[in-house]
């Protein structure tokens, strides 16, 4: 065990935790009793702090821990997450803004909220509910996979001997404290904490990238290490282990893996969860602009894969890897510092995750299909109640199963959420789109994408074993989300032209075309509440 490391790893977790309990008091609401406030920071956050939180939110431990990792696999093939979040900015400039304006006029909280109102369907803001809840646990369970693996490295909890309680007692004590203060202070805890977690990886990322290279004698050793290990044999497939740029016959799968990447990013529920907490939609596009230098970061972070092949850093798992680097490379104090990093970083996104999925939950199947007539206070304790479960569920995840199934089922959680696509943001622009057609979109895109992920084997493993597979027509390897949102738009498109010939019933639309861009600060434009809170928080 790594008494320094892990004693400035504690210090760091206890001073995050007292801030998290403190955030209950931080911009405290008049009324705490509604999703507006537990769920959204009361909708209050600024340029600042909407961009520590979401930064907190997309660049996850999981990120810290996982694109290196990719790096110190196979090469720079793991450089498609720096070109996706390049993507995705110009992207969510043109439609973020819109679904914060019409989210403000109409108090939605989610996704499946607009949906719903904009086509006047509760089937196809259902299949967007349950889809977001399904694509978010995964997800949730790799942040605690980060935090574990910080853990192994500093040797707390025993080898694989010791008694499974205590080996993965302090798991279970950071799952605890978490789902406390989330349960306590709701979003305003990991937009607090953020401040801290972002802070603290600028800090490692910088650190390592100037003084890694300088114990290794520079980066063309760096490199040249690099090249010679990845041209040397894997036996499990008999080819190179990587290699330093793409091979032609991977670019297909690199540029469709990074487009569909960019284009699922923020159809995801905690995405939106920190987008909708702006206080304005100039907030949002000040927001669009500056989130770039966290793709500084990624790429610069990204390099720490060659980093650890150069110092002959050997692990089983991958994921291990610049955890490992870190505990060889650094003073014991400065990896303590690292790891909090990494711990504290996996804390906020697993804290808005469950947020988000449990007032996906709450809105568009407790009230929409359960208790319609729940009360705003009452929507608030289920969204509380739920966010534990979300999180339980997500550690039973980790401890009971192998690390490479949440891994597997989070690769299936960006098939699946890009699936949601042509509603959201179709939405946002028109209303063409017939809510049937819409929804056999979806179905078709779902059950296409999860079949063939099904069918992807790997030297490891026989079923989802990778998230690419041949598309079909081009005969190319390309990321089967895009294959299958192409499909989704197609019958999409389809369906709705013979829908509209047959006049089928489109369903009421409650917004309006002038929603899409109102401010805050626009007459009339106040959050229409439920008449048993009118009034208590606006």
């Amino acid at each position: 065990m790594n008494g320094v490391a892990l004693g400035v790893f504690v210090f760091f977790f206890l001073a995050v935790t007292v801030l998290g309990f403190l955030a209950a008091r931080w911009r405290k609401a008049e009324n705490e009793h509604s999703l507006d406030e537990w769920g959204l920071g009361g909708r209050s956050f600024g340029t600042w702090v909407t961009w520590f939180l979401l930064g907190g939110d997309l660049y996850t431990a999981y990120t810290f821990v996982a694109v290196p990792a990719a790096i110190y696999a196979a090469g720079a093939a793991g450089f498609f997450a720096v070109p996706y979040t390049i993507l995705v900015y110009p992207l969510i400039f043109t439609f973020l803004p819109r679904l914060w304006s019409v989210s403000h006029k109409h108090g939605y909280v989610t996704t499946s909220d607009f949906v719903r109102g904009r086509f006047g369907s509760k089937g196809l803001s259902l299949a967007v509910a349950v889809t977001g809840i399904l694509a978010t646990m995964p997800y949730i369970a790799l942040q605690l996979v980060g935090i574990q693996a910080v853990l192994d490295v500093m040797g707390v909890g025993g080898g694989e001997g010791t008694n499974w309680f205590v080996k993965d007692l302090p798991l279970l004590i950071a799952f605890g404290v978490l789902a406390a203060y989330t349960y306590s202070s709701g979003l305003r805890a990991p937009a607090l904490i953020a401040f801290v977690k972002d802070g603290l990886i600028y800090l490692v990322i910088a650190v390592a990238i100037i003084y890694i290279p300088i114990k290794l004698g520079g980066f063309d050793d760096i490199f040249a290490k690099a090249g010679e290990a990845f041209s040397q044999t894997n036996p499990a497939t008999g080819k190179p282990r990587g290699a330093l740029a793409p091979a032609e016959a991977g670019q297909w799968t690199y540029a469709t893996l990074a487009l569909g990447s960019a284009l699922a990013l923020f159809m995801y529920p905690h995405s939106i969860t920190a987008t909708l907490s702006s206080r304005s939609r100039d907030v949002i596009r000040r927001n669009t602009t500056i989130l770039p230098l966290y793709s500084l970061m990624l790429g610069l972070l990204a390099l720490l894969g060659f980093m650890a092949i150069a110092a002959g850093i050997k692990v089983q798992n991958g994921q291990l890897a610049i955890p490992q680097l870190f505990e060889t490379m650094f003073p014991d104090w400065f990896a303590g510092v690292a790891f909090a990093a990494i711990g504290i970083g996996a804390l906020v996104p697993a804290a808005i995750m469950s947020i988000a999925a449990a007032n996906l939950f709450t809105r568009n199947i407790y009230k929409d299909f359960i208790k319609p007539d729940a009360t705003p206070a009452q929507e608030t304790k289920v969204s509380k109640l739920v966010s534990l479960l979300v999180k339980v569920g997500a550690l039973v995840f980790v401890l009971t199963m192998d690390k490479t199934v949440a891994i597997n089922f989070q690769l299936l959680g960006g098939i699946w959420i890009l699936q949601t696509f042509p509603a959201l943001v179709g939405g946002l622009f028109t209303r063409w789109f017939h809510r049937w057609a819409l929804l056999a979109g979806w179905a078709v895109g779902m059950v296409y994408g999860t079949l063939a992920a099904y069918g992807v084997a790997s030297p490891t493993q026989k079923h989802f074993g990778g998230s690419s597979k041949e598309i079909p027509g081009i005969g190319e390897i390309g990321y089967i989300g895009l294959t299958a949102f192409v499909l989704n738009v197609v019958v999409t498109v389809v369906l709705t032209f013979a829908l509209k010939a047959l006049k089928a019933p489109d369903g009421i639309d409650e917004t309006s075309p002038e929603d899409y861009t109102a401010d805050a600060g626009d007459p009339g434009v106040e959050v229409e509440l439920p008449p048993a809170t009118a009034g208590a928080t606006h």
